[in-house]
């Protein structure tokens, strides 16, 4: 049987290692030039404790399992995740109630260690939390990864358990016959496949159209963030902040990200479904007025002085603000679509289930391969190696002691290994090694890299691209030497 995945990011990644388990054939559809490039890169990379969902929504049926799996999964994969824990906040009576709804949410979904806690165990714990906090709803669970690095972390594993990966490749039309996926047409050719799983993100009710199916009508909800320098704001908390949520959702959190920083956001502004919406990550002046005063309410000394970075990204929203996933009308295909928060922590488990929804679906028990491998190796961080092996691997390969980028202390080995991993523009190594994540941005090292892509991948620097052919870097000489 061959099976189509229609978007690698987290979901449709995860989906496509969990396939990779069986005698089955998985081709991979990503229309961006990497992996996990579109809704997966920007967002606020929270493994969710659980709690916030209503419980008998599809949400709260997978975003507890979901949880518990990334724990096994990061070790086989080798991609981060900390367990740091949340703390919903609470600095009104009636916001106290709602952490006692969301406690009593947080039971039904079987959400472990959750507690009320006072204000004098807050600010034990939390000593920068605004003393005028009352409660606050701990959840232990909860926890922080990079999820860019779960999406290339799982289709590195798919592939190596024999999936196929088609970047730059969009879906033009999906053809049937009698009621049954037949063909994917695609900007690259044709694909017979016998079974399609529309995990497309931003644009899953677009394909779903395409293939005559259900979908529900998705719209982009826009979340600018502000990411604060770790250098200096480095251990601010520990654990992640959350107001009391709101009927737009979660609300603006302040939270530790896997390599030190903090990050604050986001926003939530719903915006139009037409098309330059969805692909609308722009910042603007008010989202970043709204993050700092809601951030300063949680955290007063806070200092956005210690800023070095704003984005955007964007959530697939739906009307039922629920995921829509599992079996079609149409025979063999399958959404997993409307994947709105959290769909990153519900991830690992829907994976399981759509494996599932097929196999029954289509009548099918599928054969487990002998060699199925789980294990992925990740890129080596030699800096963080102890001196005396760091000295060993520098004997091995000299490049493994020549840094790149000294924000982050990567070397030119560990760009060297992304290059042989697939990345071909300066966000895939970025994304691999954490590059230009660091307090310049990029500015000292960014033309390091370029030149080590454009000798590695044997092309003109002119043609190195910041993330698509769209996104040109350099246009021209400025002067003859």
């Amino acid at each position: 049987m061959r099976i189509g995945i229609v978007g690698a990011g987290v979901v449709g990644s995860l989906i496509a290692r969990e396939l990779c388990r069986y005698d089955v054939e998985v081709i991979i559809f990503e229309k961006a030039s990497d992996v996990g490039m579109g809704v997966t890169k920007a967002n606020s990379a929270i493994v969710h404790a659980g709690y916030d969902d209503e419980p008998g929504t599809v949400r709260s049926k997978f975003c507890v399992p979901g949880n518990a799996i990334y724990s096994e999964l990061s070790k086989e994969l080798q991609f981060d995740l900390k367990r740091i824990g949340s703390l919903v906040l609470a600095f009104k009576d009636e916001e106290l109630k709602t952490l006692e709804e969301l406690y009593k949410r947080g039971e039904q979904n079987n959400v472990p260690g959750i507690e009320i806690w006072d204000r004098d165990k807050i600010l034990a714990y939390e000593p920068n939390v605004n003393p005028e906090v009352i409660a606050a709803l701990w959840a232990p669970t909860a926890g922080i990864t990079e999820p860019w690095m779960v999406a290339m972390a799982a289709v590195e594993n798919a592939i190596q358990n024999g999936a196929k990966l088609y970047l730059n490749t969009e879906i033009l039309d999906i053809s049937t016959v009698d009621g049954k996926i037949k063909k994917v047409i695609t900007n690259i050719g044709e694909f017979e496949v016998d079974a399609l799983v529309n995990a497309a993100g931003m644009y899953a009710d677009e394909i779903a159209k395409k293939a005559g199916a259900e979908y529900v009508p998705l719209h982009p909800r826009k979340g600018e963030y502000i990411l604060l320098d770790k250098q200096e704001f480095g251990g601010f908390v520990k654990s992640v902040l959350f107001p009391t949520p709101s009927i737009l959702g979660k609300g603006t959190l302040v939270t530790p990200t896997v390599d030190g920083g903090i990050l604050v956001g986001p926003t939530a502004v719903d915006l139009p479904p037409e098309k330059e919406f969805r692909e609308d990550t722009s910042t603007t002046f008010e989202g970043f007025e709204a993050l700092m005063s809601k951030a300063l309410r949680m955290t007063p000394l806070i200092d956005f002085r210690a800023s070095i970075k704003t984005f955007a990204g964007l959530r697939p929203e739906s009307p039922q603000k629920d995921f829509f996933i599992g079996r079609t009308s149409v025979f063999g295909f399958f959404n997993v679509m409307a994947m709105r928060s959290p769909g990153l922590t519900a991830a690992p488990a829907i994976a399981k289930y759509i494996v599932e929804e097929i196999q029954e679906a289509m009548g099918e028990n599928f054969t487990t391969k002998k060699d199925f491998n789980p294990l992925r190796e990740r890129i080596k961080k030699y800096a963080e190696l102890p001196p005396a092996l760091w000295d060993e691997e520098i004997r091995k390969d000299p490049l493994a002691g020549k840094m790149i980028c000294f924000c982050n202390k990567v070397t030119e080995k560990e760009i060297l290994e992304a290059i042989k991993k697939g990345a071909k523009t300066i966000d895939g190594i970025k994304f691999r090694t954490r590059a230009m994540f660091g307090s310049c941005q990029g500015g000292f090292c960014m033309h390091r890299i370029m030149k080590i892509l454009a000798r590695e991948l044997n092309i003109d620097i002119s043609e190195i691209k910041l993330r698509s052919e769209k996104s040109q870097i350099l246009n021209g000489r400025v002067r003859e030497i």
